[in-house]
């Protein structure tokens, strides 16, 4: 038992007398470990108020803290088989589809809205780590897509937030195929002449990394954000030197040129207000 329920618990008891305490009142840091209310945490967007430590979160928070005033509209996103590959690991993948969907209430790992963000019309997709790692399969690929076409009919701006562990293994060359169909949806945006915008957050890895993310016209990451393709200890066995402090982080990216901005979340939405109004000014002048 932790200091937490022997000592804490039982004086907060104590003053309030025979009444039970909430195990859910207090939520701790992973990062520097203190203590904080639930409350607290929530008003402050899952950003740790000692420290500073962006804590992941899902992807109907993203939409609801994104769009103006929390209102936006969902898509329904194209339906892709189940089980192409009739793939078994410990368990079948039709039940780890059942499991995660129960689970997050979600179809898969993308959810895609439109609403406004600072009085600018915008697309956005968010990708939801708490679905399968926010691995990208067939139906993330379609939902992307989907993204792009919609952005592209609407006249918007199409924001992507990323949270990704790769490729979705149960797929296999199926999940593979997404990067480059990711890519050319990249392409239908830019076609168009409308921004496209990556909001890096923690993790973004593997073949998400390598497909749509970096082909942003502007890449934003959130603070300490671990970025990259393969694993910072596959990567030291490879190239069999010692990597430098930071590596794969948010801050040490946007030093090696390889981000524009790293923004903190509860800066996140204004940012993306003022870009998508500059950005829409400049495609104005030019017309």
């Amino acid at each position: 038992m932790s200091w937490l329920t022997e000592f804490v618990r039982p004086k907060i008891r104590t003053l309030l007398g025979r009444r039970e305490v909430p195990d859910n009142l207090w939520i701790q840091c992973p990062a520097c470990q203190q203590m904080m209310f639930h409350t607290e945490l929530d008003k402050n967007l899952k950003v740790c108020t000692h420290c500073g430590h962006h804590m992941r979160v899902t992807a109907q928070q993203r939409l609801g803290w994104t769009f103006d005033e929390g209102r936006f509209t969902r898509i329904e996103l194209p339906k892709v088989p189940n089980d192409p590959l009739r793939f078994r690991d410990t368990k079948r993948y039709p039940d780890r589809l059942k499991e995660a969907r129960e689970k997050t209430q979600l179809d898969d790992a993308l959810v895609v809205a439109h609403g406004t963000i600072g009085g600018h019309r915008a697309v956005v997709a968010v990708m939801a780590f708490e679905f399968i790692g926010g691995s990208m399969g067939a139906a993330v690929g379609e939902g992307i897509v989907a993204a792009a076409k919609l952005a592209v009919l609407q006249d918007a701006p199409l924001i992507v937030f990323t949270a990704s562990g790769g490729a979705r293994m149960m797929e296999g060359a199926i999940s593979l195929m997404q990067m480059p169909r990711t890519v050319i949806a990249t392409r239908l945006v830019k076609d168009a002449g409308l921004p496209f915008i990556t909001v890096l957050t923690d993790p973004t890895t593997g073949g998400v990394t390598a497909s749509f993310t970096m082909l942003g016209d502007i890449q934003i990451a959130e603070p300490a954000a671990e970025i990259g393709f393969a694993g910072a200890r596959v990567i030291e066995q490879t190239v069999r030197e010692k990597l430098p402090e930071g590596f794969q982080r948010s801050e040490y990216l946007l030093g090696h040129g390889i981000l524009d901005m790293v923004v903190k979340r509860t800066e996140l939405a204004a940012t993306l207000a003022r870009l998508i109004g500059l950005l829409r000014v400049k495609e104005r002048e030019a017309a």
